[in-house]
């Protein structure tokens, strides 16, 4: 492994090629420029391929097509783009095909601001396209956990045959920390795509084909009956979370992505001013860590904290969900570019204090 001192966009798509991507497809959007602009000239230094396409549309397709030959493939955007990217994404759902999917989020509402927001949770978890299909995701909360999140993405999408969706943000996208970066993986090594690849040959002769479509309901429904499985195995065996000073903690923060990490510092100011204040940060939204919050012990936690960069709050509602609504949740929020600061999390608690 080496150390380099890189943008969180550039750590992206360099985890990336290390763990066997050799295909990207994608178009211009702040805040992650950065990424296609890496990858257009590193991936040919690696043998793979790189295309800027002429929209999102054709972009995500490309991947759809690549993708389905057994190639490790990814595309990245922010949210306006992956609203354009949305009837792929769901194709890609339904066929099965294994991708990874990386939206550097920003402010909204709707298109609005490049500046850094988490006003993509609600798209990202609960909607990412049409048709009541999941995407496994992850929420990086730093510069090095984006790199290793990515790295593992394309694991975990061969593993399940689905697409992984990195939800990061324009904070984590764009500032420039210490990474550690994961090894260079050998093609070779990757698990083998021959059961369901399209450029396979079946025995008659003729090459497989690879659709999200059936055209009988029965067919249908066996497709969503596999999906459903395979998201009960997520929540059985995937769910993952950082817990921070939890054992003796009065009060819980929580936060996913830059606020997680936000969080966390406010937690280490609160404990130095003598107050029990703990962290839950959430790794995968789906599957929803509901088990970190099954955990509390709520006859000693007296409230909880939500952080998040989106007014009105989305994140705050699948806490709602996960605690049973068995405590008061008190959200701490910013939106449009305003970066949430430690001060406001620890005034927030003191205040309840």
């Amino acid at each position: 492994m080496s150390k380099e001192f890189i943008k969180g966009n550039e750590a992206i798509a360099e985890a990336a090629v290390r763990a066997g991507c050799r295909f990207f497809a994608g178009y211009p959007i702040t805040p992650q420029n950065d990424i296609p602009e890496y990858l257009s000239k590193r991936l040919f230094e690696v043998g793979g391929n790189f295309i800027q396409g002429e929209s999102e549309v054709a972009s995500v397709n490309m991947v759809f097509g690549v993708a389905a030959t057994g190639i490790r493939s990814m595309t990245s955007s922010s949210g306006p783009g992956l609203a354009l990217k949305a009837e792929g994404i769901s194709n890609l759902a339904g066929a099965r095909v294994p991708s990874v999917v990386v939206n550097v989020a920003r402010g909204g509402p709707a298109i609005g601001t490049i500046l850094t927001a988490q006003q993509d949770y609600l798209s990202a978890t609960k909607a990412p396209a049409p048709g009541g299909f999941k995407c496994f995701v992850l929420a990086p909360a730093t510069v090095q956990e984006a790199a290793d999140l990515v790295y593992e993405a394309f694991d975990i999408a061969d593993k399940y045959r689905t697409p992984v969706y990195v939800l990061a943000d324009g904070m984590t996208g764009n500032m420039m920390e210490v990474v550690e970066l994961p090894p260079m993986r050998e093609l070779s090594e990757l698990p083998s795509k021959d059961d369901w690849r399209v450029n396979k040959l079946e025995q008659d002769g003729n090459f497989r084909s690879i659709s999200s479509y059936s055209p009988t309901a029965e067919g249908l429904q066996e497709m969503n009956e596999a999906s459903e499985a395979m998201y009960q195995q997520w929540d059985k065996e995937e769910q993952r979370w950082e817990a921070f000073m939890m054992d003796d903690a009065e009060y819980v923060v929580t936060g996913y992505g830059s606020s997680g990490r936000i969080a966390k510092s406010a937690v280490k100011e609160l404990r130095a001013q003598g107050i029990k204040a703990g962290l839950i940060r959430p790794i995968t939204l789906v599957p929803f860590p509901k088990d970190a919050f099954d955990q509390i012990d709520y006859g000693r936690i007296k409230e909880i904290f939500v952080a998040e960069m989106s007014i009105p709050a989305q994140y705050a509602d699948d806490v709602r969900w996960a605690t049973k609504s068995k405590l008061e949740i008190i959200s701490v929020l910013t939106s449009g570019g305003v970066i949430l600061e430690t001060e406001a999390i620890v005034d927030a608690v003191k205040e309840r204090v």
